[in-house]
């Protein structure tokens, strides 16, 4: 099974294609940093079982860039993966032809079940992701990330926060970069003083 994994942030690309290549049945994983380099792949000599598209990478225009992807590769399954993408941006994804549509902090298990699944032709969107409503927590924050800003504010490394919450440490790294962003964070000391300003923990 040979699988293209397309994200701009090199820390995801690299980790996603370490869980797959070390996952079994999985032979080769080849990645690209923006949606011009996943066409270049695509037109070469190898046919892929599934590409793995970042919905917010350079070149990606939102859906246009799935819909390059899908006119370049044909019947190849295409999907979508996002750190940030609501669900409603999910359904539409899979409403515009995509394969599924894969959270980044998707657990590794998961991600590689996932993975297989639209290699064989199978759409895959996560249940409670998908069923997700529009209603925001309090400053925007996720539910985990909530609960990720709460081991930084306590003062714990991501290793000690992904441990707690029995995720990867990766995906602790993603979800301090969101709520960063959210919170308009410079660094998690920042966002801690934020927090705490703002009684969000």
């Amino acid at each position: 099974m040979r699988i293209l994994v397309a994200d701009d942030h090199d820390l995801v690309r690299e980790t996603i294609a370490s869980f797959l290549v070390n996952s079994g049945g999985i032979t080769t994983v080849e990645t690209a940093a923006t949606l011009d380099e996943a066409l270049d792949h695509v037109a070469g000599e190898y046919i892929f079982d599934l590409v793995l598209l970042d919905y917010n990478m350079p070149g990606m225009s939102g859906l246009k860039g799935l819909a390059r992807m899908k006119d370049a590769v044909g019947k190849v399954p295409v999907a979508i993966l996002s750190g940030t993408a609501s669900p409603t941006i999910a359904h539409d994804a899979i409403a515009a032809g995509a394969m599924g549509f894969v959270p980044k902090t998707l657990g590794s298990k998961s991600m590689v079940s996932a993975v297989k699944f639209m290699a064989m032709g199978e759409v895959y969107a996560p249940f409670e992701f998908m069923q997700q409503t529009q209603e925001k927590t309090v400053a925007n924050l996720t539910e985990r990330e909530t609960a990720v800003l709460q081991g930084i504010c306590e003062g714990k490394s991501n290793k000690e926060i992904a441990r707690d919450l029995d995720l990867q440490e990766v995906t602790i790294k993603l979800h301090v970069k969101t709520l960063s962003r959210k919170l308009e964070a410079r660094n998690r000391t920042h966002a801690a003083m934020i927090a705490k300003e703002r009684n969000l923990v």
